[in-house]
């Protein structure tokens, strides 16, 4: 079993007990009936509900037993002012002359789309207890991007 620390804000821990409850009181339940219905209605090898059912079951469990592991590992981020860039630090740099903000965040709730990037990505990860006015620079297929740490909240 994976133990990796998850590292989740509080509304993405209700988010996932709120997804395994429906998981097993609403999805896995229902598809157990869709099966239970598809077998009624006998020869199995050419019945494509029951295919279908069995597949979305086997999905639902699977997806079941990740978010259980993922609540098991889970470390709420509580960020604390430490000058030095953490999980759940809001980061200001500068590459290019171009200023960005990215606020560091666990795994489960990246969206680079609104500045969430993962702890684990390159980028996060060589953040990661740096502190403002450094310079770090992060290896791409492109070649080495420099960065600036501006700000850290």
């Amino acid at each position: 079993m994976n133990d990796t620390v998850h590292y989740l804000s509080a509304e993405s821990l209700e988010d996932l007990k709120k997804e395994l409850k429906t998981l097993k009181d609403i999805k896995i339940p229902e598809i157990a009936k869709r099966i239970d219905e598809a077998k009624q209605q006998g020869d199995l090898s050419e019945n494509a509900e029951y295919h279908q059912a069995r597949e979305d079951m086997s999905w639902a469990k699977g997806r079941l037993i990740e978010v259980e592991q993922i609540l098991a590992n889970s470390q709420i981020i509580t960020h604390q002012q430490t000058g030095a860039v953490s999980v759940g630090s809001v980061v200001k740099l500068k590459t290019k002359g171009i200023e960005r903000s990215y606020t560091i965040v666990g795994p489960q709730e990246v969206n680079p789309a609104k500045g969430l990037i993962s702890n684990e990505s390159p980028l996060g990860n060589a953040l990661l207890g740096h502190r403002v006015g450094e310079k770090i620079e992060i290896t791409v297929p492109a070649g080495k991007i420099p960065y600036e740490i501006l700000e850290i909240s």
